[in-house]
């Protein structure tokens, strides 16, 4: 009989009182694509860390087609034919995307050669890049496909997808299946952690389910429903989204014809985009990552200055005019945001929650007379990790010890419960599992029937059309014209994705005379 390709027993992985993995015995066959499904804090990625390499059991077994890992690293890994896509990113922002995918491949190749390859890689499987673009200029959907070429280009034979399509479009995910199918079917074996349960419907042949660091089931995900994996995971059925229909009040956050030149030669230009977001609405912008998104977000939250040759309308918040302000100044005018890149610009990874929370609320609530109210504080951080059900050991423990979705809870959590006049917020629900998405649409519609304006940037077409009101497209700079959401359908959408919107027939000043 054929060895499996990875098998796991007994592995076990505690950080003082808390077990990450507690006896997981796991078999992947050759050829496999084989999901790990788990709600946040599961203990997924700390198993996917151990089999890479990245950490260390503290006990089990593991072997590769027969043969005994033992005690390994990253390096090691490589070498038995392991490539692992991780959830956050390990790359170095200063290098160009050809310097980073050449460290990764332990500089078996000179870097011409890996440049060409990077080039056809991304050709073949509908995964573009410019082996010469700086990785910090380039998106977080633009990231996650480094991540991706640089596993493929190692030629695995077992491949470890960490939430590979958190930040991908619908049409970048389906190139991505096709890849791995066609990787399967060459007999590379694949381990698969998603929580999008229709891609593991879709895509995958077997799947182990984890719940609190245990094994709690096996299954054949095709003979599944949504909802039966729903119940595997987190114990309940999906909840039901209810969005009601409410008259939007005035303009809250509104963006008035505002041109900006790149910021750099890979950046992307801001030509004449012009939103407008009431009081009591979701407006969501939809398109392909690195369309001028960031560009756009970068401009609302106050983090790129903006040329003071602009008039101070050009960005207003409640009618104040905020171009020229800081991101603090901004805040006090009643503006909260929420990066899509959440470890290092959502959070300092090294502070606590505490610490974290205090960043974005320097309020008479936590600060008198210069001094901090660590009472306030910590009571507030632990009221954030209770009402969004946050996996962490206490408001003291640091954001780089939170699993990625429960660190977006943290995120989400602090600047909803700010109760802003206006959110602005990237990638709401990226990597959190179906039913801490749930909740996080629900706060979302709540804080928009409470009276704030809310605008959502995402590359989740599915998100975007349960929660927003209205929706525009971003592509190449430009912003499409507004259409209320239940007259928008996928097909136009992503037609809208190519900047095909000259015909459109709802336009901004269509809505405004409404």
């Amino acid at each position: 009989m054929t060895a499996p390709r990875l098998l796991l027993s007994g592995i076990t992985k505690r950080y003082g009182s808390l077990a990450a993995n507690d006896g997981i015995d796991l078999t992947v066959a050759p050829g496999e694509i084989h999901a790990v499904l788990g709600e946040n804090g599961a203990g997924k990625s700390t198993l996917m860390k151990i089999i890479y390499g990245a950490v260390q059991p503290d006990a089990g077994q593991m072997e590769i087609d027969g043969q005994s890992l033992g005690a390994h690293d990253p390096r090691a890994a490589r070498a038995k034919g392991v490539a692992m896509v991780f959830q956050h990113f390990s790359l170095f922002d200063t290098l160009t995307v050809a310097e980073n995918v050449w460290l990764g491949l332990d500089g078996q190749e000179d870097l011409a050669s890996i440049s060409r390859r990077v080039a056809e890689v991304g050709e073949r499987y509908g995964l573009p890049l410019d082996p010469a673009r700086a990785v910090h200029t380039l998106s977080v959907g633009e990231r996650q496909r480094v991540e991706i070429i640089r596993a493929l280009l190692t030629n695995p034979r077992l491949l470890i997808l960490d939430e590979p399509t958190s930040v991908l479009t619908p049409q970048a995910v389906e190139r991505l299946f096709v890849t791995l199918r066609q990787l399967a079917a060459e007999g590379c074996s694949i381990l698969y952690i998603s929580h999008k349960l229709h891609e593991i419907q879709a895509l995958c042949d077997a799947c182990t389910i984890l719940r609190g660091g245990r094994v709690t089931g096996r299954v054949d995900p095709r003979k599944e429903t949504t909802a039966s994996l729903s119940r595997l995971m987190i114990g309940t059925e999906p909840p039901v989204l209810e969005h009601h229909d409410r008259t939007p009040g005035e303009v809250a956050l509104a963006v008035r014809r505002l041109s900006l030149a790149a910021s750099g030669p890979f950046g992307v230009a801001l030509q004449n985009v012009s939103i407008e977001v009431r009081s009591g609405e979701i407006v969501g912008i939809a398109g392909v990552s690195g369309n001028g998104q960031a560009e756009l977000l970068a401009a609302l939250s106050g983090e790129q200055p903006l040329p003071r040759t602009l008039d101070a309308d050009a960005v207003t918040v409640n009618g104040q005019g905020v171009a020229h302000l800081g991101p603090q100044r901004r805040r006090a005018a009643g503006l909260a945001f929420v990066p899509e890149e959440r470890l290092g610009r959502g959070a300092v990874p090294t502070l606590a929650l505490n610490d974290n929370l205090l960043l974005t609320r320097s309020t008479p609530q936590t600060l008198r007379a210069g001094w901090v109210r660590w009472g306030a504080v910590r009571s507030l951080a632990a009221e954030v990790i209770q009402r969004f059900g946050v996996k962490a050991a206490g408001s003291g423990a640091a954001a780089r010890s939170l699993s990625g979705g429960n660190l977006q809870k943290f995120i989400m959590g602090r600047e909803i419960s700010s109760q802003p006049a206006v959110l602005v917020v990237a990638q709401p629900t990226w990597g959190v599992d179906v039913g801490a998405a749930a909740q996080i649409h629900r706060e979302l519609l709540a804080l928009r029937d409470a009276g704030c304006a809310v605008l959502v940037v995402s590359e989740e077409l599915d998100e975007l059309f349960a929660l927003t009101d209205r929706l525009h497209v971003m592509a190449g700079g430009r912003l499409s014209p507004s259409i209320t959401t239940r007259e928008a359908n996928t097909e136009q959408i992503g037609q809208w994705m190519s900047g095909l919107w000259s015909a459109a027939s709802t336009t901004e000043a269509a809505h405004a005379a409404a």
